[in-house]
């Protein structure tokens, strides 16, 4: 095999697609389960002999579309990010709305998706997959127009979109805690309230912290804690705008 005919690195996006006659399986049918299958039981219940027992079809009939449980996992990471929405870039003044909106679309496509937090970051190549290059094409267009170069856009792009990740993968984690639990939000914060307060006994700031946080709606306290970040993250923007 000459070195041409070698893979840099062993990607979805790299592997040129093997052609076959009349396919039983289509590769958005095997993502499409794929999907459905981590979001019911998560990463670790993913495999390709439990893929294809789903699908009615044995697990060597889905290798000329996907060749590994990598592959397979850079395909779903792609799949789900079709769902997120950025708005176009056709109003500069508007860019901020814009950036927010997009923002909030990308968290929610992270907590309907909690398997998403622990890939991130580890599924090789899926940055080159379609609807994560168009994704990321969009946004740069609104930061261009909000009067970055394309450079710093790129930059603010990914302040952006680190800030939701990070938050989005913490906040994912609890909700996959509170789904093993088989309990209601609120529930389970009342349960873990008296471990809480002892905790925080010694520490008076965070002792008044948790007196007002189990008064309030746990939901609307998360929705309100991700909203002021990325807020504190936009106004950076705009003041970087305005000192330009």
């Amino acid at each position: 095999m000459s070195a041409d005919d070698k893979e840099t690195f062993p990607s979805a996006w790299t592997r040129p697609r093997r052609q076959r006659e009349r396919p039983a399986l289509s590769r958005k049918q095997i993502v499409a389960e794929a999907v459905r299958l981590l979001d019911a039981e998560g990463v670790n219940a993913l495999s390709m002999r439990r893929l294809g027992a789903r699908l009615g079809a044995g697990a060597t009939s889905m290798y000329s579309h996907v060749t590994s449980k990598d592959e397979l996992i850079e395909l779903a990471v792609d799949e789900v990010y079709a769902e997120i929405q950025v708005p176009d870039a056709d109003d500069p003044a508007g860019w901020r709305a814009s950036l927010s909106a997009s923002a909030h679309s990308l968290r929610s496509m992270i907590l309907r998706h909690p398997w998403m937090a622990s890939l991130l970051g580890q599924v090789g190549l899926a940055y080159l997959g379609p609807n994560v290059m168009r994704l990321n094409e969009r946004m740069l267009a609104l930061c261009e127009a909000a009067g970055f170069s394309l450079e710093e856009a790129n930059q603010a792009m990914s302040a952006v979109a680190a800030y939701v990740i990070g938050s989005g993968t913490s906040e994912a984690a609890w909700l996959t805690l509170l789904a093993r639990s088989g309990q209601n939000e609120r529930d389970l914060t009342e349960r873990l309230r008296p471990a809480v307060e002892q905790a925080a006994q010694p520490y008076p700031r965070l002792r008044r912290h948790f007196a007002a946080y189990v008064r309030q709606d746990p939901q609307r306290s998360r929705d309100d804690d991700f909203t002021y970040g990325l807020d504190r993250i936009l106004d950076g923007l705009e003041a970087r705008l305005g000192h330009r």
